[in-house]
């Protein structure tokens, strides 16, 4: 499938305010790409797809999720999670994307994990901070975002920590991880 067949079929998935998020992610992914040395029409690529099933049914994810046989623990924690993994799934099977990193920046552009590549950080990070995002501390994650990938990924999981906390909601021990790694990375 061409991009262009790629972000029409995308686009009937979501609202349009969902299509101008993903148009935002596409834009700050390859420029973030270009930045820190990722490949762009992957990131490109990733970023087109990051939320192809968020506005899906639930059960629908769900099932998209068990068909896959990966990471079905991510069922066991909030719903919100559950849109990227199945996403990375229907990248692979209805868009025929077979490149693992591409598939691993879809995976967990809302988790982050231990390790992850310079793609999959770009499109973790293009997430957060596209140009329509507006939250408490979101200036700040560009501002970093400027000079180092990691800082303003640490930044950005710091600000999702504190939200899930601020709830009393329960945390993805994933999210957990990466964070854990970044501050390794960075030597905090």
């Amino acid at each position: 499938m061409n991009r262009e067949e790629m972000m029409k079929t995308v686009k009937e998935e979501m609202p349009e305010k969902r299509w101008r998020h993903t148009l935002g992610v596409m834009e700050t992914a390859v420029i973030l790409a270009r930045r820190f040395g990722a490949d762009e029409e992957k990131a490109d690529r990733a970023a087109i797809l990051h939320d192809v099933c968020k506005y899906w049914p639930v059960e629908k994810q769900a099932d998209a999720i068990r068909e896959s046989g990966f990471q079905t623990d991510v069922l066991s924690f909030d719903k919100e999670l559950w849109h990227a993994h199945a996403g990375a799934w229907i990248a692979s099977d209805r868009f025929d994307v077979k490149d693992e990193d591409v598939l691993n920046a879809i995976r967990y552009h809302t988790s982050g994990r231990e390790n992850m590549s310079t793609l999959e950080k770009v499109v973790c990070l293009a997430d957060y901070m596209e140009p329509g995002r507006d939250f408490p501390g979101v200036d700040k994650i560009r501002e970093l975002a400027e000079t180092s990938l990691e800082r303003a990924l640490l930044a950005g999981f710091d600000s999702t920590l504190s939200f899930l906390l601020q709830k009393g909601r329960r945390v993805y021990p994933l999210t957990v991880l990466t964070r854990n790694r970044l501050i390794l990375e960075l030597d905090v």
